[in-house]
């Protein structure tokens, strides 16, 4: 379901160890990674320190963009469980002072949503 999954545009969950390898060189000292997911060619990333998104562009994907936010940026977020006939949740993020959510992400079934707001819990609300 992985794929189907990705193609739908539903995220899932990626070791600690792939992100390391990956991304690794994205960190600043005493950084560590809490959660990531992978979203077809796009990943993103919860760290001690910031939400990291990776953008993959271009139909060859050799250009990437690298999006930092930090925690204190995010003004509110929601998270959407999965229900019996809907087979995502959902996690919204709005930045600042928008009025709709600057980000939108959908996960599949394998995630368990409550670990993606615990983590956004413990860093935006302190």
């Amino acid at each position: 379901m992985g794929l189907f999954s990705n193609i739908m545009g539903n995220a899932s969950t990626v070791s600690q160890e792939d992100l390391l390898k990956n991304y690794g060189q994205l960190l600043i000292d005493n950084e560590k990674i809490e959660l990531g997911f992978k979203l077809f060619r796009d990943t993103f990333m919860f760290t001690n320190k910031r939400l990291i998104i990776v953008d993959v562009q271009g139909l060859t994907g050799s250009k990437t963009e690298y999006l930092s936010i930090t925690y204190k940026s995010i003004s509110r977020f929601s998270v959407e469980t999965a229900g019996t006939f809907d087979l995502d949740a959902e996690l919204k993020i709005w930045i600042s002072s928008e009025v709709l959510p600057s980000i939108k992400k959908k996960f599949n079934k394998s995630v368990n949503v409550y670990d993606v707001q615990k983590v956004l819990a413990t860093y935006v609300i302190g």
